[in-house]
């Protein structure tokens, strides 16, 4: 299992969600996120959105990875989002986002935060593995499909997804 599957467990994942704004997005994503870690919901919104305005975290292909740094967060922290309907979110691609995993890890992890970014990033660029997050009708297949993702994945990891 990967670092990032590791983190996510079924009540982190919130599907078919009806917001209409990145603000409303980041809202969602900080309560799953402060609830998961125990922080205040207000703190951890506010690093999400101090984090958006250094530039937009939307990688393309409709997916972005809000993510931040907190002093207060004491062990990492994920959540997946995916929105009804995508939204804007300055993407490079200029297209809208509807897949979201939100991110914090504590401030002093620079290393963790690197590889779950890294893990993150490596399976949202592969098409098959984007297709499948997006049909996946239950909490429970987006995360088995999350934790399946390879360790330090490259060629093997594609073949599984793309299978």
């Amino acid at each position: 299992m990967n670092a990032l599957g590791e983190l996510l467990k079924l009540e982190d994942i919130a599907l078919d969600v009806d917001v209409s704004s990145g603000t409303a997005l980041l809202q969602r994503i900080a309560v799953l996120l402060a609830r998961r870690s125990h922080l205040v919901e207000d703190e951890v919104l506010g690093s999400l959105k101090a984090r958006e305005e250094l530039g937009s975290t939307a990688l393309g292909h409709g997916i972005a990875i809000p993510h931040a740094r907190m002093a207060q967060c004491g062990a990492a922290a994920a959540a997946l989002v995916r929105t009804r309907f995508a939204i804007p979110f300055n993407a490079p691609d200029g297209k809208p986002v509807s897949v979201f995993l939100g991110l914090i890890v504590p401030k002093q992890a620079n290393e963790r935060h690197l590889k779950l970014l890294a893990t993150a990033a490596e399976m949202f660029s592969e098409r098959g593995f984007r297709e499948k997050l997006r049909a996946s009708g239950e909490a429970s297949q987006a995360l088995e499909l999350l934790a399946q993702w390879p360790d330090g994945s490259g060629p093997m990891a594609r073949e599984r997804i793309n299978a």
